[in-house]
């Protein structure tokens, strides 16, 4: 029960905030059940395998907030960056990205609250 609710809450901020989930979950992951930053982020990556976004994508679509030609060029190049960058973090010391993929989160919120 304790994962389906992981997944609920996860599910909650991604649909808000329109995020995959994994700046949610993956801390989640690691902070609160013990899991190594591969573990996290190999886990985050296998529950988005699965269609997990299109009912929230659906809602941005029917509200007009999709634009379906930039996603899929968006997507393209996710596909080839995601291989890449899964290729280089399962060689990577665990520590190293996850401090990394903390202070990515914090530049990026920072980013977030002071820009105009």
């Amino acid at each position: 029960m304790i994962w389906v609710m992981t997944g609920v809450l996860t599910g909650i901020v991604g649909g808000l905030f329109g995020i995959g989930g994994a700046a949610v979950l993956v801390p989640i992951l690691v902070l609160a059940f013990g899991f190594s930053q591969q573990q996290a982020q190999g886990t985050s990556l296998m529950v988005l395998l699965p269609p997990i976004g299109i009912l929230a994508a659906l809602q941005y679509y029917r509200a007009g907030f999709v634009d379906v030609r930039v996603a899929l060029l968006i997507a393209a190049g996710f596909l080839v960056g995601a291989f890449g960058g899964a290729t280089v973090a399962v060689r990577v010391p665990s520590v190293l990205l996850q401090r990394g993929f903390g202070v990515l989160l914090v530049a990026l919120g920072l980013q977030m609250v002071f820009r105009r």
